[in-house]
């Protein structure tokens, strides 16, 4: 793998951290500022709607500078937002640097795809794309622990501090290792808008809503399950989400790796394992043995999806990739946004903190379903080009599903 990626996986380690270690430290902002828990709370939120909007501005406008030069501006502006929040004198602007810092998430993601998948040959993309994402699930098991440990024991000011710093060194990174791909062929929006008229890219999206959002069912409410239904102690839960992060690392190679020798059976595999999963969560929670094993296995076949998916898109947005690709890392967010919203719905109904994880079962079993969907559709459109093209039909479905992938289209 070209030394490229490594400057990639580290802005993506930066902004992996920087997305969920705020949770750790909410109570320490909250005593600060003097503001409640349900406030600060609104620095996670702010940042979740900043990625589902910066993600198509920034794409956009990304669409139109050479992407090295895109990837370094957004990785600056990453830095500024973090150094904004370290330095916020009230929770108003602590709040506007966590929204500056989320609007590069999804523009540098979904670039950055494009990015890794263009610096290797087209049987390697999937793998490509992973090695990125490798920055983000490595920053669960990592950045977000010690970040967190970090801000309880000197400040949470110093813990954002280093994720700037962090930026800082993916911006050097950037400009020494990535190579100059010159200016993307001028695009006009109309022409990344486009992509959206294409079934199989709105259904690649859709499943990464419902496929991930499963995923953050069990991952939002994975303290008060474990605490209130497993009988694990409030200090087990550190270990238990560097497993659940472990998990994601696992799954997340695994998946680059498979998806490029077979992109929809490895999408099969990673949504149909992690429906059964979540739905048998509310029976493995009341053991401890049974929820330590669950709990990184949901993480690795969640993000065993996440190469397929994002490759899924760039194959059938080929030639105007930009915008399509940054969306559905927004994608992923509005998964996570929605995931959160219908857990809370089902606890509050008085049906336990296990509940949750059937509602993501429904989600992932629909992305399932959803991707069996795609790949008839897919079949079907061979068939027909095939015949078209008065060329006999002789590849069976999945022989034909294959050979598409491996041909990159």
């Amino acid at each position: 793998m070209p030394l490229a990626l490594l400057a990639l996986a580290i802005g993506a380690f930066g902004i992996g951290t920087t997305e969920f270690v705020t949770s750790g430290l909410l109570p320490e902002v909250a005593d600060e500022f003097g503001v409640s828990i349900p406030t600060a709370g609104y620095l996670t939120t702010g940042y979740a709607l900043g990625v589902v909007v910066g993600a198509p501005v920034l794409a956009i406008i990304g669409s139109r500078v050479s992407r090295k030069r895109m990837l370094m501006a957004l990785m600056g502006l990453f830095v500024a937002g973090n150094a904004l929040s370290a330095a916020a004198p009230v929770f108003g602007v602590m709040l506007a640097g966590r929204i500056v810092a989320s609007l590069a998430h999804g523009a540098f993601f979904g670039i950055g795809a494009i990015v890794a998948a263009g610096l290797v040959a087209p049987q390697k993309k999937a793998g490509a794309i992973a090695m990125m994402f490798t920055g983000l699930t490595v920053a669960n098991v990592i950045g977000v622990p010690l970040g967190t440990l970090v801000g309880q024991s000197v400040g949470w000011r110093v813990t954002f501090s280093l994720i700037a710093g962090l930026g800082v060194l993916a911006v050097l990174g950037v400009a020494a290792l990535v190579p100059q791909q010159g200016r993307p062929e001028r695009t006009r929006i109309s022409g990344e808008l486009a992509a959206f008229r294409n079934p199989q890219v709105l259904l690649a999206m859709a499943m990464t809503v419902l496929g991930f959002g499963g995923v953050f069912t069990m991952s939002t409410y994975l303290a008060p399950m474990m605490t209130d239904v497993t009988g694990y102690a409030s200090s087990s839960v550190t270990w238990l989400l560097v497993l659940f992060g472990l998990g994601m690392v696992v799954g997340n190679l695994v998946g680059g790796r498979y998806a490029d020798r077979a992109l929809m059976p490895m999408l099969f595999t990673g949504l149909g394992g992690l429906a059964v999963l979540l739905a048998l969560l509310p029976l493995t929670a009341h053991s401890k043995i049974a929820a330590a094993v669950s709990i990184p296995l949901v993480g690795a076949f969640g993000f065993a999806t996440v190469p397929p998916l994002q490759k899924r898109v760039l194959d059938q947005t080929a030639d105007a990739p930009t915008l399509a690709s940054a969306v559905n890392i927004g994608a992923f967010n509005l998964g996570n946004a929605i995931a959160a919203w219908l857990g809370g719905i089902v606890i509050s109904a008085g049906f336990g903190y296990t509940a949750p994880t059937w509602v993501g079962a429904a989600m992932a079993g629909t992305a399932l379903l959803l991707a069996l969907l795609s790949a008839s559709l897919e079949r079907r459109t061979d068939r027909v080009g095939r015949i078209v093209a008065g060329r006999p039909v002789t590849a069976s479905s999945s022989e034909a599903g294959t050979q598409t992938v491996a041909a990159g289209h």
